[in-house]
């Protein structure tokens, strides 16, 4: 009789952690972007792009959608990325011609150290562009990169419009007439 007794003490200690902790996770699974990124559905061309919010170098807050109506290329990129780095000048020649026109940058660092390696590094280059700061690689698991750098294009509406895996050379004259094209095109919404 003993014996039973432990056994279903035992049984209802491990109903109840078992409880415990579906009342614990759950909610954390509802409220965390860590776990809700893993549900949303892939970054597709012609689909709205997934916002965000990191700051700047200045401490600022920025998101994606803080740049509606404007042509915007997210770069998620890091200083260790050979490719990053090689792609970095031609980037910031694209930000100096199309700068005052209907267009933004946002370069995404995923760099662990954060602005402490970001800084030195955007001073170096001679980089001017808005350099955003996600030690913890988040945008990683919300846009679903499989590696840096990656960049995407997102029109005046927030919908993803192309999606670039690797460097490119951001200066070419198409690449340039890419994004006028896009400037120009009115705003749907």
């Amino acid at each position: 009789m003993m014996e039973k007794n432990k056994i279903n003490i035992t049984a209802a200690i491990l109903v109840f952690l078992m409880i415990t902790t579906l009342l614990v996770v759950w909610p954390l699974k509802q409220n965390n972007p860590f776990f809700q990124s893993a549900n949303q559905a892939p970054v597709r061309v012609g689909l709205p792009a997934p916002d965000f919010t990191f700051p700047g170098l200045d401490g600022r807050l920025v998101s994606l959608s803080d740049n509606r109506g404007k042509v915007v290329l997210v770069n998620i990129w890091a200083t260790w990325c050979p490719p990053c780095v090689e792609e970095m000048p031609s980037m910031q020649k694209l930000y100096q011609k199309l700068k005052d026109e209907n267009f933004e940058i946002l370069a995404v660092s995923i760099d662990s150290k954060g602005a402490k390696v970001v800084a030195p590094f955007m001073k170096k280059y001679k980089l001017t562009f808005p350099a955003l700061i996600d030690s913890m690689g988040t945008i990683k698991r919300i846009y679903k990169t499989t590696g840096v750098p990656e960049s995407y294009i997102i029109d005046k509406d927030g919908i993803l419009a192309k999606k670039v895996i690797g460097p490119i050379d951001w200066s070419q004259p198409d690449v340039l007439r890419l994004f006028r094209d896009m400037i120009q095109k009115p705003q749907a919404s």
